[in-house]
């Protein structure tokens, strides 16, 4: 039986108080806080974290599917999955696609990896979103950034698919063209009494007949929603105990994380799954997406790579309107770089730049990045081995640079001393520069560098490990 092996989740560091945002614009503040994308990421990169927790150990090889779902691809034209297959290491032979365009883009990416997973073989879901809001609007305020990710295979399973249902329909309740920056929608309550409340209604009604279960045969259920009051709303009539029977939103503490919430949540009612528990999860978007779990034996031993709820609780807080804006480019500011990039270069040192790949010397066995004809240690001169370096190590040596122009100064250049041996020379992220310690511990992260010849440019820093 097919269903979820793994998942993954990832939450930006930063928070913005919704009190500030309104405080900037003379507006009444929805209250709580948002989570807000570093300069250096973007969806891609949301989606690309919270797959590497997903995968976790298992052979990047062995996946036959890498799916990627997002409204905000960073690009209009180039498929953003087969950038994660590369970084993640995959092997060139696998399906990959690109889900987008709606909110449930997410969950229709899971339903069709459910429907093609064959016996043996998994499937790796990832999304992520870093929607804008318009400034001085409600939307600003209520959208967040988030990824998740759901490996769904046949072995191993925590939980076993036990049906699903979709159900498609017209309807312009958020919107955004190829000439719109922001989202627009019909002023008042005309998506949520037209929209949200009768596809979510009937995604639930429908996977649930299809399965001849009623609401009280749920556990827990990961419904997306724009808001918890909009949740309360819809789910009246349904049977559905709000308090007792559905994942809170997140809402308050990271807000609407598009294509990746109902990911996000199901990441969360997973956390504290028992065995035997039938859980729900739902996603809406001209129209709506269900489906029906049941939480397997496996999920006793399964130890997440990283909970949601700590995401939540370790984080750094946005003080001024003004930050948010530089990482949003809403103030034009014409950074200086050096920095190039070309095509050739990208496809050159592809396995160098993406999966990270460094070499070993076979005869010293000496790990070095990046990948030398002769070894820097010995002087073998036939060239080494080449190696995925691992992902964790302790910082060796570290300098703050405050004269390189940055969204959030100052840029901390750092040579990291990789468990099992190499050392890799980049830069810090979310961390302030008091913290920076030599010997402190440090994990890689998938970040966005810069943008050179119309390209986005990707690579690795590290940041602190927290749990």
């Amino acid at each position: 039986m097919a269903g979820i092996v793994s998942y993954g989740t990832y939450v930006p560091t930063y928070r913005l108080p919704r009190d500030v945002m309104a405080k900037e614009w003379g507006i009444a503040s929805l209250g709580g806080e948002r989570s807000v994308a570093n300069f250096d990421e973007d969806s891609l990169t949301l989606a690309v974290n919270a797959a590497i927790d997903a995968l976790g150990e298992r052979d990047p090889q062995s996946l036959s599917g890498v799916f990627f779902a997002s409204t905000t691809s960073p690009y209009r034209e180039k498929q953003a999955a087969v950038t994660v297959a590369t970084v993640l290491d995959a092997n060139s032979e696998i399906r990959t696609m690109d889900f987008t365009d709606t909110l449930r883009a997410g969950t229709s990416a899971l339903l069709t990896a459910l429907d093609l997973v064959s016996p043996g073989k998994s499937i790796l879901v990832c999304s992520g979103d870093s929607r804008m809001g318009e400034p001085d609007s409600q939307q600003e305020q209520t959208y967040g950034d988030a990824g998740g990710a759901i490996l769904v295979g046949t072995d191993n399973v925590l939980a076993e698919v036990v049906g699903t249902y979709s159900i498609s329909q017209e309807f312009l309740g958020t919107w955004r063209t190829e000439e719109q920056d922001y989202t627009r929608s019909f002023p008042g309550a005309f998506e949520t009494k037209f929209g949200y409340n009768r596809f979510i209604a009937a995604a639930v009604q429908g996977v649930l007949k299809k399965c001849n279960l009623t609401t009280k045969d749920i556990a827990n259920a990961a419904i997306a929603a724009p808001s918890q009051r909009v949740l309360q709303a819809a789910l009246r009539g349904l049977g559905l105990d709000v308090k007792t029977q559905v994942q809170d939103t997140f809402w308050s503490t990271i807000g609407d994380a598009g294509t990746a919430q109902p990911l996000v949540l199901l990441a969360a009612v997973l956390e504290r799954a028992k065995p035997g528990d039938l859980i729900l999860v739902a996603g809406y978007g001209d129209g709506g997406d269900a489906a029906i779990f049941r939480v397997t034996d496996a999920i006793s031993g399964f130890r997440v790579a990283r909970s949601v709820f700590s995401q939540i609780e370790i984080k750094r807080t946005l003080s001024s309107y003004g930050k948010y804006a530089r990482f949003r480019k809403l103030m034009k500011k014409d950074y200086t770089t050096t920095d190039v990039s070309t095509p050739v270069v990208l496809l050159r040192d592809q396995k160098e730049i993406l999966p990270l790949h460094g070499g070993k010397c076979p005869k010293c066995n000496t790990i070095q990045f990046p990948i030398h004809r002769i070894c820097v240690e010995c002087g073998y001169r036939d060239g080494l081995q080449e190696i995925k370096l691992p992902r964790r190590g302790t910082l060796f040596t570290f300098t703050h640079d405050y004269l390189t122009e940055t969204p959030d100064p100052p840029t901390t250049h750092a040579v990291i001393e990789l468990d099992g041996g190499g050392r890799v020379y980049v830069q810090m992220a979310d961390c302030e520069a008091e913290r920076v310690q030599i010997g402190m511990p440090l994990e890689l992260t998938f970040r966005k560098y810069h943008e050179g010849y119309g390209l986005k440019n990707y690579f690795w820093k590290a940041r602190p490990i927290n749990k």
